[in-house]
C-alpha cells in the first residue's frame, strides 16, 4: 500500500492523470467554479469526488450510465449549504445535525458537514484498489470539535464503490452525532425497488418541511399511499411520475430488528442499482422520489442513524447517537451496479 498526499495547488483548469495501476487510474482537475475534482476510473467506469468540499461524490458512472440525479447544476458550485450545489450523486449529511431543519431547529439544511471546507486529502493505493481519503478537523468556538475521515474506494474491475465515514469526538464532553449517507440515484422510468427489508417497515412521511409546497393532486396521491401502507405495502414501482412533484418520502426505523444486513435494489431494464450496509451502522432509512423538469431523482434508500426531520425531531425520538470524548464511530456502505 502507498500513500500519495494531495495539494490544492496540484489541481488546475486542465485535467491530468496522476496515478495508473492496472485498470485503475486517477485524474484531477479544477472546475471553472474553483472546485477541485478527483476521478478514479477502472474498466467498468468511474467515480468523481470533490475531496475538499465535504468529500461530495459528484458523479458515479458505470457501464456507460451516469447514476446521479438529473438537476439544474452543470458543475459543483461554491456553497454555504448543500442546496447551493445540489447536482451530486451523494453527500455526507450531518454530522452534528441531519436532515431538513424544522422551525425550532437552528442547523443548516442537511447539517454542517455536507459542504464543509476540507484542508487535507490523500490517496491510498493498494494492489487492486484506490481510495480517496479526506480529513476534516472541525472546530466550533464554545461548541464541538471532531475529526471526520470520509473515504471512497474503487476496486479493480468493480462496478460499485465503498463509501466510509469515520468520526472521532475531540470535545471534552459527549457530542451528538446524526449521519445520513445521502445517495441521489437517477430516476428510471418503470423502475422496480426491492429489498430484504419488509415493505411494511416504510412509513409515509407525515410532516411537511418548509421547502415542500403541496398541491391538491399531491395530497390526494398521498392519501392513496396511506391506504397502500395499511396493506403493508409501499411505493415500489416508479410508474406515476406526475405524482412525484413535490417529493414523495418514506421512512423506516429500527431496521436492525429485521436482520444484520440491509440490501436494496432498483431495477430498470438491464440496469440494477444496489446499496448494502449493516443495520447496526444505520438503523433508519429514507426513500426519496421526485420528478419535475429541474430535478429527477429516485433515492431508493438513504441509510441513516435517524430520520431526516431535523435535530429536535431526532431528540424527541431518542435516535441521536452520542460519542464520548475520543470515541470513534465508523460507517460503511457499498453501492453501484450489479
Amino acid at each position: 500500500m502507498a500513500i500519495i498526499n494531495l495539494f490544492k495547488s496540484d489541481f488546475t483548469d486542465f485535467a491530468k492523470e496522476i496515478v495508473t495501476l492496472k485498470d485503475l487510474a486517477v485524474s484531477i482537475k479544477r472546475y471553472p467554479s474553483g472546485i477541485e475534482s478527483l476521478t478514479i476510473r477502472n474498466a467498468q467506469g468511474y467515480v468523481e469526488v470533490l475531496p475538499y468540499m465535504g468529500q461530495i461524490i459528484w458523479d458515479l458512472n458505470f457501464k456507460g450510465q451516469s447514476l446521479r440525479l438529473h438537476s439544474i447544476f452543470d458543475m459543483p458550485r461554491k456553497a454555504n449549504t448543500i442546496i447551493d450545489t445540489y447536482g451530486c450523486f451523494a453527500f455526507h449529511s450531518g454530522l452534528l445535525a441531519n436532515g431538513c431543519p424544522s422551525p425550532e431547529d437552528n442547523h443548516p439544511m442537511h447539517g454542517e458537514f455536507s459542504v464543509t471546507d476540507i484542508h487535507k486529502a490523500y490517496l491510498e493505493v493498494g494492489e487492486d484498489y484506490i481510495s480517496i481519503i479526506s480529513e476534516c478537523d472541525y472546530c466550533q468556538g464554545f461548541g464541538y470539535h471532531y475529526v471526520a475521515k470520509p473515504k471512497v474506494t474503487l476496486k479493480s474491475n468493480q462496478s460499485c464503490i465503498d463509501i466510509d465515514m469515520e468520526v472521532t469526538n475531540k470535545t471534552y464532553i459527549k457530542m451528538p452525532l446524526q449521519y445520513m449517507c445521502h445517495m441521489n440515484y437517477a430516476y428510471f422510468d418503470d423502475a422496480v425497488i426491492t429489498s430484504n427489508m419488509p415493505d411494511s417497515a416504510f412509513k409515509l412521511r407525515e410532516s411537511i418541511p418548509a421547502h415542500v409546497h403541496p398541491t391538491q393532486q399531491w395530497l390526494a396521491y398521498n392519501e392513496k399511499l396511506k391506504e397502500l401502507q395499511k396493506e403493508g405495502k409501499t411505493l415500489s414501482v416508479l410508474n406515476d411520475k406526475a405524482m412525484y412533484d413535490p417529493e414523495i418520502v418514506f421512512m423506516a426505523d429500527d431496521l436492525s430488528v429485521y436482520g444484520e444486513d440491509a440490501v436494496f435494489e432498483m431495477k430498470a431494464g438491464d440496469i440494477t442499482c444496489f446499496t448494502q450496509y449493516k443495520t447496526s451502522d444505520f438503523k433508519s432509512a429514507t426513500r426519496w422520489i421526485m420528478y419535475n423538469e429541474d430535478l429527477k431523482v429516485a433515492a431508493f434508500v438513504l441509510p441513516a442513524t435517524c430520520r431526516p426531520e431535523g435535530a429536535k425531531a431526532a431528540e424527541r425520538m431518542g435516535t441521536i447517537i452520542y460519542l464520548e470524548p475520543n470515541e470513534t464511530k465508523t460507517f460503511h456502505v457499498i453501492t453501484g451496479l450489479r
